[in-house]
């Protein structure tokens, strides 16, 4: 059981004393309790075929083959973040998962107040990590460069497009690195940049596709969230091409999704609980997974519809990127210097 950082004194000493009760209990001897992990979805709920589904699939992993429990909560909005997290506490948890970097702010205040709360948060980080969080972090720009090589190579038209969901660094990484390499592959592509505002708006989504579509664009990577499986349907029925995020989207356009710029939120969920179980995990540290840790990458079909040739050239420029020949940007401003 958690107990806030500011208790009434005669709270702590009932409590205290009921705890004494029952330290003579032979039952409790031995018996070694089966480990609870919470999640706190953010908006776009377990089921928006991307970040969050991810996040569940890593956790559910951990429940089958580590055998912990799991408690999860998915948010409707932002406002409910902070009483969803205390839910999960209460519920007498040993690791509390915030997905999203929305609950940079609420996942901070909440380890203030259950100093003895062990907490992850994915997509954040903090200057000043407090001792009783972890960092999940990916560098999701060297995925979507990986991307923006084939979207380059593929282009009949040399226009692609990226949509992005609402403005914020890790979308940046993304933009940035997609744009960088569809650049390295093809110098004379032009990229079109939108940004729809949400996350979780699909018909949104669908329109600005249908309008970059409109303007002669036939390849679109979308990292948006729900609002994304838009795009996906707005190439479906345009017979265009899309290119999915997170995880493998192929399944909601099989003849329309290229590949997909994977982000193996689950990796680092599997691997944050894998040390919870083995007395591992260390709060006040961040985990970063990039190429070189496996933990994001594309999608590649050797049936699929990205061309052998055009997947050899990927994978050269991927072993050079992992090696640190090529840094792929992570800012506009990194990305325009690259471009002179």
């Amino acid at each position: 059981m958690k107990f806030k950082k500011i208790t009434a004194l005669s709270t702590a000493i009932i409590v205290a004393s009921l705890s004494l009760v029952g330290c003579g209990s032979d039952s409790a001897k031995g018996e070694k309790e089966t480990i609870k992990v919470g999640m706190v979805a953010d908006v776009g709920g377990i089921n928006d075929e991307s970040f969050n589904q991810s996040a569940y699939e890593g956790l559910k992993q951990a429940e089958k083959e580590l055998g912990i429990k799991v408690k999860v909560i998915e948010s409707k909005q932002a406002s409910e973040y902070i009483q969803n997290i205390e839910s999960v506490i209460d519920e007498g948890v040993d690791l509390v998962i915030g997905v999203g970097n929305t609950m940079k702010d609420d996942i901070k205040k909440e380890a203030e107040s259950y100093p003895d709360q062990q907490f992850a948060i994915i997509d954040e980080t903090y200057e000043d990590i407090p001792k009783n969080v972890t960092p999940i972090l990916f560098k999701e720009n060297e995925a979507t460069f990986l991307a923006g090589l084939v979207a380059g190579k593929m282009t009949k038209t040399n226009n692609v497009g990226f949509l992005g969901g609402m403005e914020n660094p890790i979308i940046s990484r993304f933009e940035n690195g997609f744009k960088y390499g569809v650049k390295t592959a093809n110098p004379n592509a032009n990229i079109s940049v939108q940004y729809a505002g949400t996350f979780g708006d699909a018909a949104k989504g669908k329109s600005i596709a249908n309008q970059m579509y409109g303007n002669n664009t036939d390849i679109i990577l979308s990292a948006a969230g729900a609002t994304g499986l838009g795009a996906i349907e707005a190439a479906k029925e345009k017979d265009k091409y899309a290119i999915g995020v997170d995880r493998d989207q192929s399944n909601l356009a099989p003849k329309n999704v290229l590949t997909s710029a994977l982000k193996k939120v689950n990796v680092g969920v599997y691997d944050t609980v894998k040390e919870l179980v083995e007395g591992k995990l260390k709060g006040g540290e961040e985990k970063v997974y990039g190429l070189k840790q496996g933990g994001v990458g594309i999608v590649e079909k050797k049936d699929g519809l990205i061309p052998q040739d055009v997947l050899n050239y990927v994978n050269e420029m991927k072993e050079k990127v992992k090696n640190g020949e090529i840094k792929v940007p992570t800012t506009t401003a990194e990305y325009e210097k690259t471009q002179g």
